[in-house]
C-alpha cells in the first residue's frame, strides 16, 4: 500500500480581533448544500416570474421587479400603464377613485380661510392695461399715444439715446454746432456784448430775455444781470402775478424746482430788467417804491395787532361768563351785576355812567363807592 504525500496545511489567517478565533474554512459538503440551494431558489423564482407574467398582474410584478438581479432587464408588463390596478395610489391619475384610480390629495378639504381662493390661468389671461386705452386700441391716433420726449425709444440704443439728449441740450442752449454764425462782411449786424463788445454773447438768453451779454460780464455785474425768482420780484418790488406772467412786459427762464422735482418750475426774471419796470413805469422812482413798501408793513403790523385785540376780547368775554355760571353754580354770587355780593351785604354797588373805551371801543361803567370797573356789552 502507497503512502499518503504530505500536504502542506493552508495558511492560518490572523484574528480581525484579539481573542477572536479565525472561521474555519467550508468543509465540501457545505459548499455542495449552498450551491444546491441557490440554484432551488433560483428555479423557484423564474417559475414565479413566469406565472405572474401569464397573469399580467402589474401590481404582484411590482413586487417581484424589486428582486431582480443587478443588470437583469424587468418585463414589458411590469413597466405598462395601461392596466392600473384600484389599490394602487398613483398621484399623477385623473380619474376618480370610482373609476378605479385614487388621488389622495381629491380627499383633502381647503381651510376656512381659504375657500374663496380662486386658482387663475394666466397663460389664458388678456392684459387689459387697466382699462386705459393703448396703442392696440387707437393705433392712428397720434395724440392719443405721442412718445414720451424723456424716454428712451425702444429702436435706439444706449449710446445713440445719449447722442440724441446731448445734441437736444445744445440745441435749447444755442451753443456749439447750433450757435449762430457771424458774419466777416457785415460787422454791423453782428450782436455784441453790451458791457465789453464780445462777441461770444449767451444766445439763450439774447433768446429769452432780448439782452447780449457775454458770460464773463454776468458774473462781473451781478447787480444787473442775477436772476430774481418770482417771489423775491413779489415781495421786494410789489409786483403781481399777472404782471409777472405776462411775457411781453417781463420775460422770464424757467428752469426745474430745487426742491421738488414735481412742484412747478421756477420762474427766473433778469434783475435789472425787473427794476426798470417797476422803478420807471409802475412806482416812478425807488423812493416811491420804498414808502409803498413802509406803508404796506404799517397796514400788515396794523391788521396784526387788530387781530390780536380781537381774539383777546373774545378771550376775556369767554372767561368772564364761564367765572359767572360758576360763581352761580356754587352759590356764593349774586345774580346778576349790581346785586349785593354775598350773603352779608357788606357793600352794594352802585353803578355810574357807562363810557366807552377810545382803546377798546367797549363801554365801561365804575363803582361809584369803591371804583370797581366793569365792562358792559350790548347784544
Amino acid at each position: 500500500m502507497a503512502t499518503e504525500r504530505p500536504v502542506t496545511p493552508p495558511p492560518q489567517l490572523a484574528p480581525a480581533q484579539p481573542g477572536v478565533l479565525p472561521r474555519s474554512p467550508l468543509t465540501p459538503e457545505q459548499v455542495k448544500r449552498i450551491e444546491v440551494n441557490r440554484l432551488k431558489a433560483k428555479a423557484l423564482r423564474d417559475q414565479r416570474e413566469a406565472e405572474l407574467s401569464r397573469q399580467s398582474d402589474p401590481a404582484s410584478l411590482k413586487q417581484t421587479t424589486s428582486n431582480l438581479a443587478a443588470g437583469q432587464k424587468r418585463a414589458r408588463s411590469a413597466i405598462s400603464t395601461s392596466n392600473v390596478p384600484a389599490n394602487l395610489r398613483d398621484g399623477r391619475s385623473k380619474d376618480s377613485p370610482k373609476n378605479g384610480a385614487f388621488r389622495p390629495l381629491d380627499e383633502i378639504q381647503p381651510a376656512r380661510n381659504f375657500t374663496k381662493f380662486v386658482e387663475y390661468d394666466f397663460s389664458k389671461m388678456t392684459d387689459t392695461k387697466g382699462g386705459f386705452l393703448t396703442v392696440e386700441d387707437d393705433p392712428h391716433n397720434k395724440a392719443l399715444h405721442a412718445p414720451n420726449a424723456d424716454e428712451k425709444p425702444a429702436h435706439m440704443t444706449l449710446k445713440e439715446w445719449e447722442r440724441h439728449q446731448l445734441l437736444r441740450s445744445l440745441r435749447e442752449q444755442k451753443a456749439g454746432p447750433f450757435e449762430p454764425g457771424l458774419s466777416v462782411l457785415r460787422k454791423e449786424e453782428n450782436k455784441v456784448c453790451r458791457e465789453c463788445g464780445s462777441l461770444e454773447i449767451d444766445w439763450k438768453w439774447d433768446d429769452i430775455f432780448g439782452c447780449a451779454v457775454c458770460n464773463a460780464c454776468k458774473d462781473k455785474v451781478p447787480e444787473k444781470y442775477s436772476l430774481l425768482t418770482k417771489t423775491e420780484a413779489k415781495e421786494d418790488y410789489l409786483l403781481t402775478d399777472p404782471e409777472l406772467k405776462d411775457e411781453e412786459l417781463l420775460p422770464h427762464l424757467e428752469r426745474p424746482n430745487p426742491h421738488k422735482a414735481t412742484w412747478n418750475n421756477m420762474m427766473l426774471y433778469l434783475r435789472y430788467q425787473v427794476e426798470e419796470y417797476a422803478f420807471q413805469k409802475k412806482w416812478g422812482s425807488a423812493e416811491a417804491l420804498d414808502e409803498a413798501f413802509e406803508k404796506r408793513e404799517t397796514e400788515k403790523k396794523k391788521r396784526k395787532q387788530d387781530k390780536f385785540k380781537s381774539k383777546l376780547q373774545e378771550l376775556k368775554k369767554k372767561t368772564r361768563v364761564e367765572a359767572y355760571r360758576r360763581s352761580r353754580q356754587a352759590g356764593g354770587g349774586g345774580g346778576e351785576f349790581g346785586d349785593v355780593i354775598g350773603r352779608g351785604g357788606k357793600h352794594e354797588h352802585v353803578w355810574g355812567r357807562t363810557v366807552e373805551n377810545d382803546e377798546t371801543g367797549i363801554g365801561v361803567k365804575s363803582c361809584i363807592e369803591c371804583g370797581m370797573e366793569v365792562e358792559e356789552l350790548e347784544f
